[in-house]
């Protein structure tokens, strides 16, 4: 194979890679997507998973990147409330059903309240983003999350 063909077909492979690598990369712990009839929306996420991790979430976080967030994951569904106690900025709270339906989203909670936001009943996920980007996106109800904490024989939107 001469120098030419050669490169020409490293550069298919790597594309190639690369292409796999994105439509992967839509179905890793860390990345929750998004969508609806407005399209997709990607955040980098740190999980909670857990007790502990639930319970302190973004409390004491001063800032959060635009393209960042938090997935609350639960075993089973149940009812989902939250509140703002020790947390420094504004959230938009996205309440998930069994299936990576969004069910609810409240829009900006306000940093320090104690408040009780109710999700409702059967959440098995909840996003945490940015105050504000849910309407900036258009994200509610009906639209669909994927990620590979949502059982993925119901998921609307499973990972590929």
């Amino acid at each position: 194979m001469g120098s030419g063909a050669k490169r020409r077909f490293l550069t298919v492979l790597a594309a190639a890679n690369l292409a796999a690598g994105i439509a992967n990369a839509a179905c890793v712990p860390d990345v929750v997507e998004v969508r609806g009839d407005w399209g997709k929306a990607r955040f980098t996420v740190d999980i909670a998973d857990d007790p502990q991790e639930r319970a302190r979430g973004l409390m004491h976080v001063p800032e959060m990147a635009q393209s960042r967030g938090m997935l609350f994951l639960y075993d089973a569904p149940h009812h989902a409330t939250f509140w703002m106690k020790n947390t420094l900025i504004p959230l938009d709270m996205i309440f998930i059903g069994e299936d990576g339906v969004v069910t609810h989203v409240h829009e900006n909670a306000i940093p320090h309240d104690e408040t009780v936001i109710d999700g409702g009943e059967g959440v098995v996920a909840v996003l945490e983003i940015n105050g504000g980007l849910s309407s900036r996106f258009g994200i509610e109800p009906g639209d669909a999350l994927r990620h590979p904490g949502i059982d993925q024989n119901l998921a609307a939107w499973p990972c590929e």
